[in-house]
């Protein structure tokens, strides 16, 4: 391979190191430096331990502050012959690496804003507090699509459901933060959003056919290669259609998620579509790798596809294990072996070198996001905007999990709307009854507040109301003035149809929550444009 060329460029210095690296490195050397680990999940002597021994990378949750985390990667690199890598999720801004991060937004917020400005500032917020923080390699951006409503993972994580946006932003996010010396590893190849399944719990499928990829998902990541992209995340997502164009006689049924797919890596990623960087597996913790093939015959079967990194581990040393009985029995070559090695070597020699990050206006580039981003998706009885003459007292309800980055949703609101004038009565649905209409009190808001993030190993993303009558649903919505804010989810609009003022706001953070209020109360205009369809192809929720 041509390390000079795209995507490494590097120096004659720089391959002169690889090579002379790669041929000094015994065996088992070069198998640990395909491996990166959780570094939560062993024991700080464990955790040494695998440095010493030449673990390729290790990533940090951040549930440290910046300072420890940059101290922690210190402290390994003095205890390990080659350099390390230093991942982090930077999916949402600094706050993907160390607890005292700046959660800039989730990427729909950043689509939703209509302003390209914000993906670059986006990437240099992620970039400055990851380099802060010492990381050099970011598992970002997230690259699906939100094609399939019901999926509970893509959702707010993506930059929307038209393939054309998503392409633009995540071509300025590779190119924005890898020209500040850190790796982006783009994901979920060959792209999650279609199922309306999580990957984490079980092989999920990419059911477009493949002509549909190609001028989709395809072309998302032919544009990012060609802009750099240094490495790419494979998920445990079948692409049957795809696959089969590779590997004659394929049954739909035989299909393989992509960590496992030699038709997949080698023969569209690497051939097809011409990537020369790193391909690393989305974790092999998750179900959709663990129950797609027995694992000691998965790992050697992921670098034989064309994998060069497995991310996290269920037992380290048993998966080395693993593909160094594979290397023996043939079931991957020496050559692959190498060539995997090769590129993390690569890779190593582009980013594993000290940065001194450029401080940036996160704060106030955050701000700037959050009031172009939040989305008015209907106003019926014509509510908006609202103030304290017409409506003196508010009736708040918060559904779903109350805190957020910035603390409690229900707090935050509260301050925002009693500093201008409102009195807010905070509901709980358990001291409440059933009651009919004639006393409902005519000068009086409703304003409920919608928040359930996505995350894994979780099937649906949906309203769950109270027990006790779902009382805090807007019951009556001709009789009573209700308002409808989702904070973290896109589509909660099928669980309230009828309601007449609904907002979608993406991302729950201070920034968003008062750009919420300014817009509810008409001091700063609704300018966010919905990245995906918050109808969710039904009928009703437009009456």
């Amino acid at each position: 391979m041509d390390l000079k060329a795209k995507p490494f460029y590097l120096t004659q210095q720089q391959e002169d190191w690889v090579q002379s690296t790669l041929a000094a490195m015994t065996e088992e050397e070069k198998l640990r430096q395909l491996f990166c680990v959780l570094g939560d999940a062993s024991a700080p002597e464990e955790l040494d331990r695998l440095v010493e021994r030449g673990i390729g990378g290790v990533l940090f949750r951040p549930v440290r502050a910046t300072a420890e985390i940059a101290a922690h990667f210190e402290r390994l690199d003095a205890l390990t012959k080659y350099p390390l890598l230093h991942a982090a999720n930077l999916e949402e801004g600094g706050a993907g690496a160390a607890s005292d991060g700046t959660y800039f937004a989730n990427q729909l917020q950043i689509a939703a804003s209509q302003d390209d400005s914000d993906a670059a500032h986006f990437a240099q917020v992620c970039a400055a507090e990851g380099q802060a923080a010492a990381v050099n390699w970011t598992f970002s951006p997230v690259a699906d699509i939100d094609m399939n409503f019901r999926n509970p993972i893509t959702n707010c994580r993506t930059y929307g459901s038209d393939a054309g946006r998503v392409e633009r932003l995540a071509c300025t996010y590779v190119e924005t933060l890898q020209e500040t010396g850190m790796a982006a590893c783009a994901k979920h190849f060959p792209g999650d959003g279609v199922d309306y399944r999580d990957q984490h719990l079980h092989p999920t499928y990419n059911s477009l056919r493949a002509a549909e990829w190609r001028a989709s998902y395809g072309q998302i990541y032919r544009a990012m290669i060609e802009k750099g992209l240094l490495s790419i995340m494979v998920g445990h997502i079948c692409q049957p259609a795809m696959e089969a164009e590779h590997t004659p006689g394929l049954n739909p049924e035989d299909a393989l998620p992509a960590s496992l797919s030699r038709g997949l890596l080698t023969g569209v990623l690497r051939e097809e579509l011409g990537f020369n960087g790193v391909i690393a597996t989305d974790a092999t913790i998750m179900g959709g790798y663990t129950m797609a093939m027995e694992r000691s015959r998965a790992i050697p079967t992921s670098f034989a596809a064309g994998c060069d990194m497995i991310v996290f581990s269920t037992d380290i040393e048993e998966d080395i294990a693993y593909l160094r009985e594979g290397l023996h029995s043939g079931l991957v070559t020496r050559e692959r072996i190498d060539e995997a090695v090769t590129r993390v070597l690569a890779l190593k020699a582009k980013v594993c070198v000290p940065v001194s990050p450029e401080p940036v206006p996160a704060e106030q580039w955050r701000k700037e996001c959050a009031d172009r981003s939040v989305t008015l998706v209907k106003d019926k009885a014509g509510l908006l905007p609202i103030a304290p003459q017409r409506f003196p007292s508010v009736r708040l309800a918060v559904v779903g999990n109350d805190q957020c980055w910035d603390g409690s949703i229900r707090a935050l609101f509260t301050g925002e709307l009693e500093r201008r004038g409102f009195a807010v009565e905070q509901y709980d649905p358990f001291q409440d009854d059933l009651h009919g209409t004639a006393q409902l009190p005519r000068n009086r808001l409703t304003l409920t507040v919608l928040h359930y993030p996505h995350a894994s190993n979780q099937t649906t993303v949906r309203v769950n109301w109270c027990p006790k009558h779902a009382l805090e649903i807007p019951r009556f919505v001709h009789e009573e003035d209700t308002v409808v804010v989702s904070l973290a989810n896109p589509y909660h609009l099928q669980d309230v149809p009828r309601a007449q003022t609904f907002i979608n706001a993406y991302t729950a953070t201070r920034a968003t929550i008062e750009a919420v209020v300014e817009k509810l109360c008409g001091e700063a205009p609704f300018l966010g444009q919905n990245p995906v369809d918050p109808f969710c192809g039904l009928f009703d929720t437009h009456l």
